[in-house]
């Protein structure tokens, strides 16, 4: 028994006895014998193989190395570089704008559209069904054709009990879409870095070279157009760049309106009422400069405080204006004419968020909020206006209950900004805590409502 149990154990011994390199000499030589078999695909390979055929190219492990999607602008001392970037993107602008529709081809489609409307009318407004909206595709050019879409029809679509839409829509919305890309195109020429966002430089330029195309700035005097440009400058940068990073999207500019109260200098029959409710026309921009140097008394060309504190009817308070000089851009204690110009628009745009941020930052002298201590610190300013005048002063106890109770904070003891903007009591509060005509406004508003003529 002893002798067979050492025979079955023998050829295990030897097995793992077998140095390593026989191991691998066995190995090799068996890869060796079935070289030329072929082996079944598996899986992978397949797929790889089919993946190949499906795109004509070689596979290549994409994953393993992300494509370069953003390059870096060139250097301002590269100038090489910086002329081929402009080159460039001149030849892209003016290659998308001979695709626009251009004038005659937009009256060539009006007349197509009065032809090929669907009866009946809607009153006095031509109408066009579904079937004859896409039949238009064969009669207009290719760059009109992307405005006859489906989903163009379906956002025009409104009651028409027979689902057509109006023809005069259809034709304002391809007007304004073919005006929107050209003024876009006009405004990326200005964009030096092609960054799709402009500089207060580079907008500057694009409105300078806009005023003579505006008949109704015919009025200016060349010397008048720096001002000019500064006040509409302005105006974009107060409200489109809140934060003062220096610089708008152009998208910004393109979704306001602001471009829209521009062009509008085009008409030459603009009517004195509009014209005066319109910021960038030439009685408008005429006021606010006048106004400025009415204000300026020693005609040195900046405002000190005593001269802004005639703003408007004179009764701002001292210290709100001593909180202007104190937050805003001054040169020696007195500020510019881009300085006063916001503070033009925040005190006419009252209602406005851009406003509310601006004139609550000058009456934030806690860090962020307004508590009671804030509100008594800037009332006491109306109060001592309304002993100048000869008024008994009204208590701030009522005034800051008053105040806390149309606001309605979330923190029962300070308001913040959102909570201004979110009570839709922005414009008062602020009004009642720096201008005594403000609080006045207030204060009498029952009187003031009964004596305006119902219409």
């Amino acid at each position: 028994m002893s002798q067979s149990s050492s025979e079955s154990l023998e050829p295990d011994t030897e097995e793992r006895a077998k140095p390593r390199w026989a191991e691998r000499l066995q190995k090799f030589n068996r890869n060796g014998a079935s070289k030329n078999e072929e082996a079944p695909a598996s899986d992978d390979d397949l797929l790889t193989e089919y993946y190949k055929k499906f795109k004509g190219e070689a596979c290549v492990d994409q994953y393993r190395s992300i494509p370069k999607f953003y390059t870096k602008p060139p250097k301002d001392d590269d100038v090489l570089q910086q002329k081929l970037r402009e080159d460039a993107r001149a030849a892209f602008l003016q290659r998308r704008s001979s695709e626009l529709m251009d004038n005659d081809e937009l009256q060539k489609l009006w007349s197509i559209l009065e032809e090929k409307h669907t009866p009946p009318e809607a009153g006095d407004e031509q109408m066009i069904s579904f079937s004859d909206f896409m039949k238009l595709q064969e009669q207009v050019s290719d760059k009109c054709r992307s405005f006859l879409t489906a989903t163009v029809f379906a956002k025009l679509l409104r009651d028409d009990p027979f689902g057509r839409i109006s023809v005069t829509q259809l034709f304002s919305y391809i007007m304004r879409k073919v005006w929107l890309q050209q003024t876009r195109i006009g405004l990326s020429l200005f964009d030096v870095q092609g960054l799709g966002y402009l500089k207060e430089s580079d907008l500057e330029n694009y409105i300078l070279e806009l005023i003579p195309t505006l008949p109704q700035l015919n009025c200016l005097e060349e010397s008048f157009y720096s001002f000019y440009v500064c006040t509409a400058v302005r105006k974009f940068f107060f409200f489109l760049d809140p934060m003062r990073t220096g610089r708008i999207k152009i998208q910004d500019i393109l979704a306001c309106g602001f471009l829209d109260d521009l062009l509008e200098l085009r008409d030459e029959e603009l009517s004195k009422e509009t014209q005066e409710n319109n910021w960038f026309s030439a009685p408008s921009a005429l006021k606010v400069y006048g106004q400025y140097l009415s204000l300026d008394t020693d005609h040195n060309g900046m405002l000190n405080k005593e001269e802004l504190l005639k703003y408007g009817t004179g009764t701002l308070t001292e210290v709100f204006v001593d909180r202007v000089f104190q937050e805003c851009l001054t040169y020696d204690g007195e500020v510019d004419y881009k300085t006063y110009l916001d503070f033009v628009l925040a005190m006419e745009n009252r209602k406005e968020p851009q406003a509310l941020q601006y004139l609550f930052r000058l009456v934030d002298i806690e860090g962020g909020y307004l508590s009671g201590f804030s509100l008594k610190y800037f009332f006491r300013g109306i109060q001592d206006q309304m002993k100048k005048h000869g008024h008994d002063p009204v208590k701030f106890e009522d005034v800051k209950d008053e105040i806390f109770d149309m606001v309605k904070p979330k923190d029962p003891l300070k308001i913040t900004l959102q909570d201004l903007i979110n009570s839709g009591q922005g414009e008062t509060v602020i009004s009642i805590l720096i201008d005594l005509d403000g609080f006045w406004n207030y204060e009498n508003r029952e009187v003031l409502l009964a004596e305006t003529p119902q219409v």
